[in-house]
């Protein structure tokens, strides 16, 4: 029995199309067409359908196993349209004989190693994790170009969170807004060619915090309306919901905005009350109703209601779990804040000098901050016992050298 057309058929099941029913339902045709171009002597394909062939399996007519007729252009035009997106998501121009040659299995290892980055993130160094992370999205480059159809849609998703993990680290870890942006961006055209817009709305809620921590309110704004039109396209779960407005209140928060901040809150409590957050997306694990709770009780602080800040806050500390340690820091730090704005500098120290034990074991550049603005609040307080003893864990060796290497 003859072969067939074995280049197609192998083209078909590495872009994630297991029968030739699968590829026609992609293509927008009979499947006695696939089976007739997978057959010994495949048809050239009509031009429409070429078109549709080279789109979905990223191959040239030739690579995929069809000969030319007399007088017919083989088709160069598609490597040219891949060459242009790979410079758009910062990969190296498409070579010109590129083939689809990685299997559908190559998806689901490459997501393999996404998630447990993920994972890792909550107990793992930054400074650690980070070069790992890179180097995995570098791989995701790599894999683009050598996959098609819905395995490479499931690459770019991946590589899509790992460009995200990366940005996280690089802002709230590393404290690099800059490159946190870049990478963001880069975040955002992967989840493009994976067309998926809910992470794309994850990607541009988090490009909203470097302009906010910088009180850029307007660009900052820019960017969560984006988000929330992405949102739109999901659809969206609740906890996706609740988490852009508990995003956009942190913005507003640091823009000095609180009462809309507090409102954002509650109609992302009303949200979480309607639905559920397990239906959100497996990525979305750095939100829950007590993160939600957590960003309530900074936006109390800073808009100045401290016996409210301080419940919601210690509600927040009883909540967390063992693997959120780079949050408790935070929730410590907020803590001191409350207590240093009540006039109690020995407790606003003895929170200061819990979150830095927490430090110490867990590095957080977003704790560090948190206490370091409240040394600055109990300046007048300087010459008491309890403010010298912060300051001599605040600038012991080991924090301190901790500090400037991050």
């Amino acid at each position: 029995m003859a072969a067939g057309n074995a280049r197609l058929k192998a083209a078909r099941i590495a872009a994630g199309y297991p029968s030739q029913q699968d590829l026609a339902d992609a293509l927008g045709v009979g499947v006695r067409q696939v089976r007739r171009w997978e057959s010994a002597t495949p048809p050239w394909p009509h031009p429409d359908q070429a078109q549709a062939l080279t789109r979905v399996l990223s191959q040239s007519l030739e690579a995929l196993g069809f000969t030319p007729p007399d007088g017919a252009v083989a088709d160069r035009g598609r490597r040219t349209v891949l060459a242009a997106t790979a410079v758009a998501v910062g990969l190296a121009a498409v070579p010109t004989q590129a083939v689809a040659v990685q299997p559908a299995t190559a998806a689901d290892d490459y997501a393999a190693v996404t998630r447990s980055h993920r994972r890792l993130y909550w107990s793992v160094a930054p400074a650690t994790l980070h070069p790992a992370t890179v180097a995995h999205a570098t791989l995701g480059c790599a894999l683009l170009q050598e996959t098609a159809g819905q395995t490479r849609a499931r690459v770019a998703a991946a590589l899509a969170e790992s460009y995200l993990l990366a940005g996280r680290i690089e802002f709230f870890d590393m404290r690099d807004a800059d490159r946190a942006q870049q990478t963001l961006l880069r975040a955002l055209q992967a989840a493009g060619e994976a067309d998926d817009p809910l992470l794309g709305a994850a990607i541009l809620a988090h490009a909203a915090f470097i302009p906010a921590w910088a009180g850029d309110r307007e660009a900052a704004v820019e960017r969560m309306v984006a988000a929330r039109t992405y949102a739109r396209r999901g659809p969206a779960s609740a906890g996706l919901l609740a988490w852009l407005d508990a995003v956009e209140a942190e913005c507003e928060t640091r823009c000095g905005h609180t009462r809309t901040a507090l409102h954002l809150i509650g109609h992302a409590e009303d949200v979480l009350a309607r639905g559920t957050e397990h239906d959100s997306a497996e990525w979305l694990d750095w939100f829950s109703a007590v993160r939600l709770a957590a960003f309530k009780g900074n936006t109390q602080l800073k808009a100045g209601h401290l016996p409210q800040a301080r419940t919601t806050l210690l509600g927040v500390l009883d909540a967390l779990g063992p693997s959120d340690e780079k949050q408790s820091t935070v929730i410590l730090g907020d803590l001191a804040a409350v207590e240093a704005a009540a006039g109690e500098p020995e407790a606003a120290c003895g929170y200061a000098v819990r979150a830095l034990d927490q430090l110490e074991r867990t590095w957080y550049a977003m704790g560090m901050d948190r206490v370091r603005e409240v040394r600055r609040t109990l300046a007048p307080h300087q010459h008491e016992r309890c403010v010298r003893d912060l300051d001599d864990r605040l600038y012991g060796w080991s924090t301190t050298v901790s500090a400037l290497a991050r």
